[in-house]
Parts: structure tokens; sequence; C-alpha cells
């Protein structure tokens, strides 16, 4: 009977391997089509390969938590002459590729397959000391041997170097990977890694922050008066989203001598995840109401914390708004995804006590600190806070959101 291979897909346009995480299926099984048999798990989320077609599972060629590219071999269903025929597919050209093809490793315990793509998971931000100024220069050899292990320069901020002018040798290099292997290690994940990848690539340009306190007393009574309470974190991006309908210059790119505006403003927002964090995208944010928006950001958030989110709600946001106060923090300095230039942060309200000048006396109300974190080749302080100022004054008015 033809077999039909089961095929890594493209998960994302950004996305080019997944690591297999279970499978939910197992070999003598007979599946329908587009029933889940493989979980995986890529940088953004996990999520659910499905069959193809109706059949049964003649064997899996992957192994649990090895990285797979997309167009990879997994497997391979049995399926009838007529379903293959429904498929469209060539019989003889499915038998000829088998008869062809290694013999693979199964869960039945056949021959492993040698020849099987796949890819090792690269672990970034190795811990270093701290007492040395780091690689500055770096050989030809020593490049090729840390892209080798999928190292950057990064990673070795704080090993000192024995060559001319504190160089960074080969030998020191092998000497401080040998030392770190006789220390703890644990596995990055794949989460982790994105994460870390991301943050680096960030930081190769001039970010800077802004913040000023703003008033929450007339948000938090807006809040309790709903019946379905929007989060801090959605007041925040529909503010955001609104000011930037104003002006959508700052949320633009800068291009040789042009700043080009976003298309559309379609933002993010921040979900602790374990071992790292997920930005769900609301699309046009500014054409919804934030009673419109509260039941689709509560369900992302939920699909967040699963790791798996749909891929129109990942990726492509102009901006991020990532509530810290829900740790407890008051101030941070969040930073920016690599292809946006803005990202602002919700501080923890508190009570302090301000003067009313109206009524000449002291009065409790309910702080919290707002930043913008910003690239500074596309905006200066003063845009910036004008900017900041805007989603302020929004926050204190919550009946225009």
């Amino acid at each position: 009977m033809p077999h039909v291979p089961i095929i890594m897909p493209q998960l994302g346009e950004s996305i080019a391997e997944a690591t297999i995480v279970s499978f939910l299926v197992q070999p003598g099984d007979v599946v329908e089509a587009d029933q889940d048999i493989i979980e995986v798990e890529t940088n953004k989320a996990n999520m659910n390969l499905v069959s193809l077609a109706h059949g049964r599972i003649a064997q899996f060629t992957v192994q649990l938590g090895e990285s797979y590219p997309v167009g990879s071999s997994l497997g391979q269903i049995e399926v009838t002459k007529e379903e293959a025929a429904r498929l469209g597919l060539d019989t003889a050209q499915l038998d000829k590729a088998r008869s062809q093809s290694t013999p693979a490793t199964t869960l039945s315990g056949n021959t492993p397959n040698t020849q099987e793509a796949h890819v090792q998971p690269t672990i970034r931000g190795l811990p270093v000391p701290a007492h040395a100024a780091g690689a500055g220069y770096m050989s030809p050899r020593l490049k090729a041997r840390m892209h080798e292990l999928g190292l950057h320069a990064a990673d070795l901020a704080g090993l000192a170097g024995s060559g001319a002018a504190g160089r960074v040798t080969v030998e020191d290099f092998e000497r401080y990977i040998s030392n770190l292997e006789k220390q703890k290690l644990t596995p990055a994940s794949s989460m982790r890694v994105a994460v870390a990848d991301a943050m680096r690539r960030s930081w190769t340009r001039p970010l800077a922050t802004v913040g000023m306190p703003v008033l929450m007393d007339r948000l938090l009574a807006h809040r309790k008066a709903q019946v379905v309470k929007p989060g801090p974190a959605l007041y925040g991006l529909r503010a955001l989203a609104i000011a930037l309908s104003e002006n959508s210059a700052p949320a633009g790119r800068l291009i040789g001598n042009n700043i080009v505006h976003p298309s559309a403003i379609d933002l993010g927002f921040g979900v602790e995840v374990e071992d790292g964090v997920l930005v769900p995208v609301i699309r046009n944010a500014d054409q919804k109401k934030l009673a419109d928006l509260v039941a689709r950001y509560n369900h992302l958030i939920e699909l967040a914390r699963q790791r798996k989110l749909p891929l129109d709600a990942t990726g492509g946001s102009i901006a991020t708004v990532t509530n810290y106060g829900t740790f407890g923090l008051t101030l941070a300095t969040p930073i920016p995804l690599p292809e946006q230039n803005l990202v602002l942060g919700m501080g923890a309200g508190r009570k302090v006590v301000r003067w009313d000048e109206a009524n000449e006396k002291c009065v409790p109300v309910t702080e919290s600190h707002l930043t913008l974190s910003f690239d500074h080749r596309v905006l200066d302080g003063g845009a910036a806070g004008r900017l900041l100022g805007r989603v302020a004054d929004l926050l204190m008015h919550p009946e225009q959101l």
C-alpha cells in the first residue's frame, strides 16, 4: 500500500525549524485526515501537526526532543490507493521514493536512519566571569569555532585573553568552554534561546527610555464598573493605539533617509510563560473600542500560556505593551523587540499623597509609573515624551478608550 510522508510544514514566515515534543498517536494507529498526530515546539508557540490523509501510522522517523527543519520527513502514513488518488498523489512515485529511502528509526525499534535531516538547538548567552573586557578582535579561526557552537561575541564578554594586546585566542576559548562543562549545565529551551537572540539583536540599536507618573483612580473606577473587566495592559494597549493612530511616525522604521510609517496599528502585549515571554498581537487595535477587545485579549492570554497562539496572532506588531506591575515593580526599562521601535511599560499602582491645588489640601491618590522605551534613531526625548503624555492623558480619561 502507498505510504504518504509526514512533512514538517512551514509554521510561520520566520520559523525554520521545530522541536518534537510528543507523539499524539503511535505506529499502527488508524488516523483520520486533519487529526492531530505530533506536537512540536517552535520559538513562538507549541503547535500540533495534523495528518494529511486517512490511514495507518506506519512509522515515525524522528526522535523526541530533537529539532528538525522545515521540509523534513517526520514519518509515514500507510494509505489506500483510493486515498492517495483523492489527495492527487502518484502512487508509483510514492512507492519508488519509499523503496529508495534508508530505513528510519521507528517507535517499534527499526534501524536508525543516519541520513535524516535534523538540527540541534543552539544555546547562547552562556554564563561568563566579569573580570575582563572580553573579546575585541577575533581571528577567522576563532570566529569559525564560535559559529560552530552557535555563539556570538557578546557571549565572551568578560573572557580574559592571553594573546597580544589582550586578544582572546582559540586556546583561551577552548579552556573557557572546558571550564563551563565542569559546572552545572541545564539545556536552554527553544523559548529561552529565542528571547536571548531577540534581545541581543535589539541591543545593537541606540535605545532610550522616558517615564512619567499617571493617576489611575479614574481608570480603576472605570474597570470596576465593567461586567468583564479589561486588564490594565489592555487599557495601555488601547491608549497607545489611539496615540499612534494620531501620529504613526514614532512607530515607523528609519530606512535610509525616510521614515516608513506602519500600514496598520497592530500592537502586541507581553504574556509571561514558562521560561520566557510570548507577545500575542491584536490587529488594528485603533479601530476597535476597549469593550470590543476584552474577549479577544483574554482568549489570547490563555492561548499564550498554553503555547498555542494562532499564526494570525503572532508577529508583525509595531509596538508592545508590558505590565511589569504584575510583579510588584514600580519602574523598569523594557527593551523593544528587534522589529519594533517602542515598548510601553506599566508599573504597579500604589497609594501616594498629592497636593490638591483646588482644595488646598493633600489627598490620597493611586499612582502608577509609565515608561516608554524607544529607538533613539527614530525618536528624540521630546517626541517620546509627547507620545507618552498622550497615552497618560487617555488613561486618565478611560471613557475615551
